[in-house]
């Protein structure tokens, strides 16, 4: 009836594409488009667990413990325990993972000014409110 899914599923394509490409660009090509959420949030937050996390990026915590497996791998991110309760593991960014942070906001706004340039201000609150509103009846 509608297409709205399949859309959608072809811009996040388009997306990731654009991203790996720049990703290559920059030399940071081991690092998928997957890891760009966990790094928003820890560019955004500094220090979260891994439960924060999988919450935030709206993930299972084992997809994210791999993704984070990756990322500690690769140099981008560290463990840190938690000095009030050895229980808790959080994850912060490691000093490349900082560096990279101009990089990250160059791609971003590049893909933000590719895929919104014919939109204004209006119809973007608009459709992120929609978007918004879909997700919410899958939960």
């Amino acid at each position: 009836m509608y297409r709205i899914l399949s859309l959608a599923s072809k811009i996040v394509s388009a997306g990731n594409t654009f991203i790996t490409s720049k990703l290559k660009e920059s030399n940071c090509g081991q690092l998928a488009p997957s890891h760009g959420d966990i790094l928003a949030v820890l560019y955004q937050y500094k220090k979260v667990t891994m439960q924060d996390l999988a919450e935030k990026i709206g993930k299972t915590k084992p997809t994210v413990t791999v993704l984070v497996n990756k990322l500690e791998k690769l140099g981008f991110v560290k463990r840190e325990k938690s000095t009030a309760d050895s229980r808790i593991t959080y994850i912060r960014l490691s000093a490349q993972g900082l560096a990279f942070k101009p990089t990250f906001t160059k791609i971003s706004k590049e893909l933000d000014k590719i895929l919104f340039k014919n939109f204004t201000k209006e119809e973007l609150a608009q459709l992120d409110a929609m978007l918004a509103k879909i997700l919410k009846n899958t939960h």
